[in-house]
């Protein structure tokens, strides 16, 4: 039995158990980094990985309209989540919250052994409804520079099905060009690189802010860094939206919703939610 098949039993196993009171509306995919060690400007590794909230609040409202969720990483790992991001200052300030989406994580099928997208891409992707990318650093490893990444992403594009990527989550949409090996590259050196048929081109968007990344920056004791996800973005040719520093923030365009920081998450999952309803209709 493959992992695919194994997973949609323990899938189906979790909702008989409770994980939902209803037939699922359909699959959603969740993109999560397998990496947890982002190399700085300086060489030195930053440990990181997925934002609790940014991952759990979506999840958790995705599940609660009905979706299942099914977990994939470039190497078919577990992802790992940025202790940072475990602080109730992302929860409204309440502990118990964070602790509730907490358990919502890890309770989720795959969570300890995701799919690998190798293996998504080689089974059906028709069957997905729609593609959720969290945030973090984390994306900025091994998302943003990766072909087989690029041919989910396009799938998805060309399907005209919901695509939504928050924090610095947006930075996997580079993946969707000719070579985004060497656009990475090329940020990595301090260049302005031009993106080369990129599926997003002048889509309206959002991503974490320079604001926003230069508070990040602050706390790394002087240093930096590769490159700052915002300027990458524009870069490529997204027209590119942001609203003042830590406000929730969400832009819709097409298919494509896209959360500028932490604090847009509830927002991103009430957007995610209504277009993956709206397909339906």
């Amino acid at each position: 039995m493959n992992k695919i098949s194994t997973l949609a039993l323990t899938v189906a196993g979790a909702l008989l158990a409770g994980q939902a009171t209803a037939a699922s509306k359909g699959e959603v995919l969740v993109l999560l980094s397998s990496e947890h060690q982002l190399q700085l400007k300086d060489g030195k590794p930053y440990s990181t990985g997925y934002y609790l909230n940014e991952f759990g609040v979506p999840a958790d409202q995705l599940l609660k309209a009905g979706y299942t969720l099914v977990l994939v990483t470039p190497k078919g790992n577990a992802p790992s989540v940025d202790e940072r991001s475990v602080d109730p200052q992302y929860f409204g300030g309440d502990a118990a919250e964070m602790q509730r989406i907490h358990k919502v994580v890890q309770s989720l099928p795959g969570i300890d052994d995701t799919l690998s997208v190798k293996e998504v891409l080689a089974g059906d992707l028709d069957r997905y409804a729609g593609l959720f990318i969290p945030g973090g650093h984390a994306p900025l490893i091994d998302l943003a520079n990766n072909p087989d990444v690029g041919a989910l992403l396009r799938h998805f594009h060309q399907a005209g099905k919901p695509t939504a990527a928050i924090c610095h989550g947006p930075i996997t949409l580079l993946s969707a060009q000719q070579d985004p090996v060497a656009y990475r590259a090329a940020l990595a050196r301090g260049e302005t690189p031009a993106a080369s048929d990129w599926v997003y081109q002048g889509y309206r968007m959002t991503i974490f802010s320079d604001p926003e990344e230069q508070v990040f920056e602050s706390s790394l004791k002087d240093q930096r860094l590769q490159f700052y996800p915002a300027k990458a973005m524009a870069a490529a040719g997204g027209d590119m939206s942001y609203a003042k520093a830590w406000a929730p923030h969400v832009v819709i365009d097409r298919e494509l919703i896209t959360g500028q920081n932490p604090f847009s998450d509830k927002a991103l999952a009430k957007a995610l939610v209504e277009k993956l309803d709206g397909a339906r209709q």
